[in-house]
């Protein structure tokens, strides 16, 4: 099982990027963090990288439900999509599998919630 999903997508980074916002606020997901690769390691590292931002998305009512039964899964949380500028010039966007990351904890009652999450992911990664 793979712990991610994943497509290449037309369009420029900045276009890709909007239609992943808009594809996650379609499923009813904030983005709460934001993380400039490129930015933070060319700031620290002084190192160029290529074009790769961490959007940390959130469904306030299943992160609820998650934390009703689990109370460190916020460990996990926000589920993390990411937009990259490949060598080729293509651009990928590919977003967390809830259910691959929550297979270490112990606790059937986050099932319904995993999948339930994981099918939005999946459609935010098909509608950009």
């Amino acid at each position: 099982m793979s712990y991610y999903f994943s497509r290449k997508v037309e369009g420029n980074f900045n276009q890709v990027e909007t239609r992943t916002r808009e594809a996650l606020k379609q499923e009813e997901f904030g983005v709460l963090t934001e993380i400039d690769v490129r930015e933070t390691l060319k700031k620290k590292l002084e190192v160029d990288f290529r074009k790769y931002k961490i959007l940390g998305a959130c469904n306030p009512p299943f992160a609820y439900k998650a934390l009703l039964v689990e109370d460190k899964i916020g460990i996990m949380l926000p589920c993390n999509v990411i937009i990259q500028e490949m060598d080729d010039g293509e651009v990928e966007v590919a977003a967390i599998d809830p259910i691959a990351s929550m297979q270490a904890i112990q606790n059937p009652k986050l099932g319904d919630v995993a999948n339930q999450v994981r099918e939005k992911l999946r459609r935010v990664v098909e509608n950009v």
